[in-house]
C-alpha cells in the first residue's frame, strides 16, 4: 500500500475573510433584478464576518 500524504487545509486571515465578505457584498450591489441572489451572496458575506469575528477572538487568547 502507498502512503497518502496530508496536505494542510489553506489559513484564512481575518482580514481576507473580511475582503471575501466585500467582495460579496460589491457584487450584490452590481444585482439590480435577481433577488435570491442579492439575498444569497449577502447569506455568503455575513458567514465570512462570522469567520473573520472568531478568528479575531482566537488571536486575541
Amino acid at each position: 500500500m502507498s502512503e497518502q500524504q496530508h496536505t494542510p487545509a489553506p489559513t484564512v486571515t481575518a482580514g481576507e475573510a473580511i475582503g471575501h465578505a466585500a467582495r460579496l457584498l460589491a457584487q450584490a450591489e452590481l444585482e439590480l433584478t435577481n433577488l435570491p441572489l442579492i439575498e444569497r451572496l449577502d447569506q455568503l458575506a455575513c458567514s465570512w464576518l462570522a469567520a473573520a469575528n472568531l478568528l479575531n477572538e482566537r488571536e486575541r487568547v
